[in-house]
């Protein structure tokens, strides 16, 4: 997912609109997660990026991406990039 999100709308509050973000985020998530793993693959992982522009975006953690939406609407910000990559993940077994 690669996407810029629009703080704005002419008939939606902001508080709805940050709800359907994160609903949307967590929709992503799940699906990507149910995806069938590949052979010697033990979970999905994923690289995250939040950044105002695409340009500025810089890497966290998948836990903070809430926190960072919250962070837009409290910094009462137009819009915001969001970036999402699915890759394979392995334990390490130590």
């Amino acid at each position: 997912m690669k996407k810029t999100f629009v703080l704005s709308h002419p008939k939606i509050k902001l508080p709805r609109l940050v709800e359907g973000i994160k609903h949307e985020v967590k929709k992503y998530l799940k699906r990507e997660r149910n995806k069938p793993l590949k052979e010697g693959v033990d979970f999905w992982d994923f690289d995250c990026r939040y950044g105002v522009t695409e340009t500025t975006a810089e890497s966290i953690h998948l836990s903070t991406i809430n926190k960072c939406i919250d962070q837009a609407e409290v910094d009462q910000l137009e819009s915001f990039y969001l970036e999402i990559l699915a890759k394979s993940g392995t334990k390490n077994k130590s």
